[in-house]
């Protein structure tokens, strides 16, 4: 099996995930090796991603690897470079304010608990096995779509979203994997599914974006928000298609990356019955049987440190990729320009220098006690410098309330036998899914 092979898709998950971890624990923290004839260096020091994700980020821009999510989210914050995305996210910024994303928070709960509804009166409420993930992920984007468009957004258009985007995710999966590719544009029946599908998503998006338009109001969801935000230099707002590509990449990023996080919270956590009692508890002790709310964050600190912990075993973002502008030197490795830089948060949420018994699940490392002195770039599953994931708020405030507003109601027992374990494509999902059956909860 090649590196390419290896490192794109070709080998099966455990060989993608075995190579990088093996080759940073024998190789150190800076290994150099190529793909298709290219220069390339895997970093696992936090004071190397540091270096590039913050000191000098400037000099790093994102690699070739993101020219197929460049074909969903076009010049959107996940794929813009240099003064242009510097501008965009200034116009973002706040959008994700804290008392934006409060105001939001209800709309989290309301929408988990129409769905624990809708389980209870399935033949799921009475022991059919179902995959949560699958659920995570239809539920994760309801909550973004009608937290971007307001929550009138009917039940049509949010099912036309999810299905070109579960066709769109895939699509892109398999043009991150497949070598060499045939163009987009070539007349192939996966490329006309795949126009037909972008097709449908950006009538959805444009038709909502032109009615907020002609209403002309501030209706308290985040696409209000981006219609409003003026350049603090120029004046200017957002342009029809940049506001389409901010709308598409928070669709997506906001939806798929906390869906992966929670499906694996709920397969880590009823493999561990110590941390699931724990969190039984704190719900109970915290909420007493009510609906959890935006102001009870402080005090669900175990359903938080479960979170992280999953994504430190497990972070949705498992690999991403920069090449330098100029040459550089990383560690007394000498860096070519145009070279491929990876940096791998499974990887490095790995290290043993930084993570003590790094293989076990362990909830309470993220303490406040125990986090004391850990190196800021030894966790990052949002990432880190200026490009940091500017949805880290929204993302954990939305997980922890369905987290506890889920386990609070039921527990997700595994379905014996059912195969779980990561996918490494775009991000890291359960393969095969995370197949359960609810037990309610007294």
């Amino acid at each position: 099996m090649s590196l390419v092979g290896l490192l794109l898709g070709k080998g099966g998950s455990e060989a993608q995930l075995g190579f990088l971890l093996s080759a940073a624990e024998e190789y150190g923290p800076v290994v150099g090796f190529r793909i298709l004839n290219r220069r390339s260096l895997l970093l696992d020091h936090p004071d190397h991603i540091r270096y590039v994700l913050r000191t000098n980020n400037r000099n790093y821009l994102k690699s070739r690897h993101y020219e197929p999510v460049k074909l969903v989210v076009g010049e959107g914050l996940i794929a813009n470079e240099g003064d242009a995305w510097r501008r965009q996210r200034r116009l973002m910024q706040p959008a994700f304010h804290r008392q934006r994303i409060a105001d939001l928070a209800s709309l989290m709960v309301d929408e988990t608990e129409d769905r624990l509804e809708r389980w209870a009166s399935s033949p799921r409420g009475r022991g059919e096995p179902f995959d949560v993930s699958h659920e995570m992920t239809g539920l994760t984007l309801k909550i973004v779509a009608k937290a971007l468009f307001g929550a009138d957004v009917e039940e049509g258009r949010v099912g036309k979203i999810a299905e070109a985007q579960g066709f769109l995710n895939g699509y892109v999966d398999s043009r991150i994997g497949d070598l060499p590719r045939l163009p987009h544009w070539a007349p192939t029946p996966k490329n006309a599914r795949f126009r037909r599908a972008l097709g449908d998503l950006d009538e959805v998006v444009y038709s909502l974006i032109d009615e907020r338009r002609e209403r002309g109001e501030d209706e308290g969801d985040l696409l209000s928000v981006l219609l409003s935000a003026r350049d603090e230099e120029t004046g200017e707002t957002m342009g029809e298609k940049q506001l389409r590509d901010e709308v598409m990449n928070l669709l997506i990023a906001g939806n798929e990356t906390t869906a992966v996080a929670l499906s694996w919270t709920w397969h880590l956590l009823h493999r561990h019955p110590g941390a699931e009692r724990k969190l039984h508890e704190e719900l109970g002790e915290v909420l007493g049987g009510r609906s959890p709310t935006f102001g009870d964050l402080p005090e669900l600190a175990y359903a938080r440190m479960l979170l992280k912990e999953a994504m430190r075993l497990y972070p949705p973002v498992w690999i991403v990729s920069r090449r330098p502008l100029e040459d550089d030197e990383i560690g007394g490795y000498r860096v070519p320009a145009d070279a491929t830089v990876l940096i791998s948060p499974y990887v490095t949420h790995r290290n043993p220098a930084y993570w003590h018994r790094p293989g076990v699940f362990d909830p309470e490392r993220f303490s406040a006690e125990r986090s004391t002195g850990r190196p800021e770039f030894a966790y990052l599953p949002f990432g880190g410098g200026p490009r940091k994931c500017i949805g880290e708020h929204f993302a954990m405030t939305e997980g922890v309330l369905i987290l506890a507003a889920i386990a609070q109601r039921y527990r997700l027992e595994p379905v014996p036998g059912h195969p779980v374990e990561p996918e490494p494509l775009v991000t890291l999902r359960p393969k095969r899914g995370v197949v359960v059956t609810l037990e309610a909860r007294k």
